[in-house]
């Protein structure tokens, strides 16, 4: 069971771009202040918070966000935790059904990409692309900051990617993707096979709809200008020996 706040307010004014948010007992790192100071500048975005039945006091939290703020913050209360994939999905379908949006992204609660740098990405979509995502690569003009094990893990895990999906990719797990309308409505149609892994599941769907040539024209990976680890991490160590099951099972859906 859910419950929505904010989602009448949506129906007056649609935005260009709805950031979905899923959350999850995120009282004590979410970075609130840097909500506000970007809910005060730009006018044009739509931000749904999903709390996906955290124990803490997110809620209240992201409650009083979204009186702060009633035109531009909605909130969907998930009473049981189902994961970031259908957190996001729930989110995205919401986002849907309640506007006109142009496009629909998702972030990170912890904004290790900021609302600003996603903000940026969400202007390349257009009618001849349809899906922006950012990419941790390092360069000399950006600042990256990854702990070691987390980056050579990521590398591990990206080239497996990229192998099953047969397509250059460098980094499809960073969590700051955007899609036009008409995209996210295909992305996030049906219930994903992973909870953490969902990205994978986005590329193979996208990729079905419009072929993959299609797909390579009307994508672009960005790098992005900063990203910043947090102090934590919402998947466990558990979920390693995991993680290369849920692989074998996507591969084995979509090939």
């Amino acid at each position: 069971m859910s419950h929505l706040w904010g989602a009448q307010f949506m129906s007056t004014k649609d935005p260009r771009c709805t950031w979905v948010i899923p959350c999850y007992n995120e009282a004590n790192r979410l970075p609130y202040l840097k909500y506000v100071h970007f809910l005060k500048a730009n006018t044009t975005s739509f931000l749904w918070f999903v709390n996906d039945g955290s124990i803490d006091d997110t809620m209240a939290v992201l409650d009083k966000l979204q009186k702060k703020f009633p035109d531009t913050v909605g909130l969907l209360n998930l009473n049981k935790n189902v994961g970031k994939s259908d957190a996001v999905r729930q989110g995205v379908i919401k986002a849907l059904e309640t506007s006109n949006t142009q496009s629909i992204g998702y972030l990170d609660a912890d904004l290790s990409t900021s609302l600003e740098e996603a903000d940026l990405l969400s202007h390349k979509i257009s009618t001849s692309c349809n899906f922006v995502f950012g990419s941790r690569i390092l360069k000399l003009d950006n600042v990256i900051e990854r702990k070691w094990h987390r980056f050579f893990i990521g590398r591990v895990v990206a080239t497996a990617i990229s192998r099953i999906l047969q397509i250059e990719v460098y980094d499809t797990q960073c969590g700051c993707k955007v899609f036009s309308r008409e995209w996210a409505r295909v992305a996030f149609d049906k219930p994903f096979l992973s909870r953490w892994l969902f990205d994978v599941e986005l590329f193979f769907r996208l990729m079905r709809f419009v072929g993959k040539n299609n797909f390579l024209s009307q994508s672009r990976e960005v790098p992005l200008k900063q990203w910043i680890d947090t102090a934590d991490s919402r998947v466990s160590w558990s979920y390693g020996l995991k993680l290369w099951w849920d692989l074998f099972k996507i591969w084995k859906t979509y090939r």
